[in-house]
C-alpha cells in the first residue's frame, strides 16, 4: 500500500513539474501592457516564457493559422500548440495534459475584460476559450 501511495505522489509531483517547466514562446508588440501582464500570469503559474517583441505580429498569426475571428493581441506557441490571446494558464495546462485529438490550439478572441492580463478592478466580462482544430473550426473549450 505504501509503495502505491509513494508512486502516486511521485507521479503527481512529476506532472506538476512538467507544467512548471513548460516553455512557451509569446510573439507580441513591444508596447503592449496587457501582453506583459499575460506573460506575468503565465510565469506566476509555472510557465517558462520566452517573449519575442515584433512591430507586426500578423505574419506570425498567419503562419500559425489564426483567423480574424479568433485573433487577439498576442500569439504564443507551447509544445506544438498555438495559443491566441488571453487564455488562462489553467486552460493551457489542461490542453497540455489532455492533448485532445485534432486540436491545434486555443484562443480567446478579442480582449475580454477580466481575462488574464485584461483585469480592470472587479469587472469580469464572460468569455469563452475556444479550441481550434486542424481545419480552423472552433469549439468552446472553457467558459469563464
Amino acid at each position: 500500500m505504501n509503495k502505491i501511495l509513494i508512486s502516486l505522489v511521485t507521479m503527481l509531483c512529476m506532472q506538476g513539474m512538467a507544467f512548471a517547466q513548460a516553455a512557451i514562446t509569446v510573439y507580441k508588440s513591444p508596447t503592449c501592457d496587457c501582453c506583459k501582464k499575460w506573460i506575468s500570469h503565465l510565469e506566476d503559474n509555472g510557465f517558462k516564457v520566452k517573449s519575442v517583441n515584433m512591430n507586426n505580429v500578423v505574419p506570425k498569426k498567419i503562419e500559425f493559422g489564426i483567423t480574424r475571428q479568433t485573433a487577439s493581441c498576442h500569439t504564443a506557441v507551447v509544445e506544438g500548440y498555438v495559443i491566441e490571446g488571453h487564455v488562462p494558464a489553467n486552460d493551457i495546462k489542461r490542453l497540455l495534459k489532455d492533448r485532445p485529438k485534432g486540436v491545434r490550439g486555443l484562443a480567446v478572441p478579442g480582449m475580454p475584460v477580466g481575462s488574464p492580463g485584461m483585469e480592470q478592478g472587479d469587472r469580469k466580462d464572460p468569455y469563452a476559450v475556444l479550441s481550434i482544430d486542424k481545419q480552423g473550426q472552433t469549439r468552446v473549450f472553457a467558459r469563464h
